[in-house]
């Protein structure tokens, strides 16, 4: 892909959901580009297809190639692209919704069906059955096993690969027809105004019988593989794993864009105990390709952080359960009670919660983390309950059953506007423009141990000159930087 320009580089963008800030995709647009919030450089929308709000609030795609009629149409994202923002879309590469009309016909007429192979089947991995070892073997995000009986118009009964919800099945990616169907929503998306796709869930997408099937060798194959697919449709290619940070960094090497989820367990980590060496450590290892975060809408990922099979982590187990412990303590037990260990784990994967509740709502330990993000390199991304300081939404997470929902509020137009007088917003906001309009952060990055438990970002570039001083021992932190002049 080619170099991107040096305002979109140093640009900050926003990730959200349409309906859950701004109501709609035009009333996003709004927001973004009318008063204090029109500060960002993209909007990463997450799924605004039909429907938005299935089992899995939008990453269950009956019809990936439309917009959901409730939020706007495709001309509504080609005016946020006009509007000056680069949109970056959801292509899900793991699994449709069982009410698709490719499984629903594939179910009516078997292998007479058009879309026969599109679908993954217990028997297309196990051909010659499976073993309990290998079967058990199989990494799942969620408890239990990975398969979902579906019968068939003809009374016949197929296991089909579920990874997440029985509801979103599974796709052979390996099959021309499931290869077929992602370029088609790859060509929607570019000719809809979209200029990078995020790959959701591409680390279960490849199932290998004799491995647990997460992030292979021939997963990172097929990454190589769907990447050049969207190139050739003209998109840039964010990869969304949850990994250990070899993985990651493989991953790297072989698409555009990965994120750091090792960051927010590393500053949680820091933020607690004062300690700065792994900080310092993944500094120098990280992948430069990265796009930063400290929360997403999948809440805060520890096993980034940790060990992986024969591998050892920038954290141990014990810990990955400290950072657990410290964020169960600050947020009342709210997180503990909505965050549940993966299949066969002792630890939860994520932390299901804000990340300022995570921080125990400290202003100054929120704003040190946002500025540690903002002074990071790579792409800075920030999540819109983040950028509004929310806390915790422990009504929605019990409405719902479902404990990532603590972290996806559903903001009014009034809950905006008064979050935006908070002092904690408005110095994010500071510090979003500092990133996207200061010339030092076009030019070289020191990271300097300073005394214990602080940290020295310091970005130059000529005469210009921006530095954080992080104190993460006491959670606070100074900036200072040059005028644009130099001076």
């Amino acid at each position: 892909m080619e170099e991107p320009a040096e305002g979109r580089r140093n640009g900050v963008h926003l990730l959200t959901y349409a309906d859950r800030f701004g109501g709609d995709l035009a009333g996003l647009r709004r927001l973004l580009t009318e008063g204090p919030l029109a500060v960002f450089a993209g909007v990463h929308i997450l799924p605004f297809f039909t429907p938005y709000d299935g089992d899995d609030a939008g990453f269950d795609p009956v019809d990936h190639a439309t917009v959901d009629p409730r939020l706007g149409d495709w001309s509504d994202v080609v005016a946020l692209r006009e509007a000056g923002l680069e949109v970056t879309a959801d292509v899900i590469v793991n699994h449709v919704s069982a009410d698709s009309a490719e499984f629903r016909d594939w179910l009516a007429h078997g292998e007479e069906s058009a879309y026969a192979g599109m679908f993954l089947t217990f028997d297309t991995v196990f051909p010659d059955g499976g073993t309990e070892a290998g079967i058990t073997a199989i990494y799942r995000p969620r408890a239990g096993l990975p398969f979902t009986p579906y019968g068939m118009a003809d009374g016949t009964r197929r296991l089909v690969w579920t990874t997440f919800m029985p509801s979103q099945v599974d796709l052979d990616v390996a099959h021309p027809v499931a290869r077929d169907y992602l370029s088609r929503v790859m060509r929607t998306l570019a000719d809809g105004g979209v200029r990078t796709v995020r790959l959701d869930a591409v680390g279960y997408a490849v199932k290998t019988a004799g491995t647990d099937s997460f992030m292979t060798d021939q997963t990172l194959e097929f990454v190589s593989e769907v990447t050049d697919l969207a190139h050739a449709e003209g998109l840039e290619v964010l990869v969304e794993v949850h990994a250990h940070h070899s993985q990651q960094r493989a991953v790297a090497a072989v698409t555009d864009l990965v994120y750091d989820f090792a960051l927010p367990p590393l500053l949680l980590q820091a933020l607690e105990t004062g300690r700065t060496d792994r900080l310092a450590e993944w500094l120098e290892i990280r992948p430069a390709n990265a796009i930063t975060v400290l929360d997403t809408h999948d809440g805060i990922g520890v096993i980034d952080a940790g060990p992986a099979r024969e591998w050892p982590g920038l954290m141990d187990h014990d810990e990955m359960a400290a950072v657990f412990e410290a964020a169960a303590r600050r947020t009342r037990g709210e997180s503990a009670r909505f965050s549940t260990p993966v299949a066969w784990a002792a630890l939860p994967h994520q932390v299901n919660s804000t990340f300022y509740s995570v921080l125990g709502e400290d202003d100054d330990a929120y704003l040190t983390a946002r500025a540690f993000q903002l002074f990071t390199p790579g792409r800075p991304q920030v999540y819109y309950v983040g950028l509004l300081a929310g806390s915790n939404d422990v009504a929605l997470a019990e409405q719902t059953g479902v404990g990532r929902e603590i972290n996806r509020h559903r903001y009014t137009a009034e809950e905006i506007e008064a979050a935006l007088e908070r002092p904690v917003v408005r110095t994010q906001l500071e510090l979003i423009r500092l990133r996207a309009a200061h010339p030092a952060f076009d030019g070289e990055f020191t990271c300097a141990h300073e005394e214990d438990g602080v940290l020295v970002l310091t970005w130059t570039h000529g005469e210009h000159r921006a530095e954080l001083r992080a104190d993460l021992a006491s959670r606070t932190h100074t900036v200072s930087a040059t005028d644009h002049s130099g001076s």
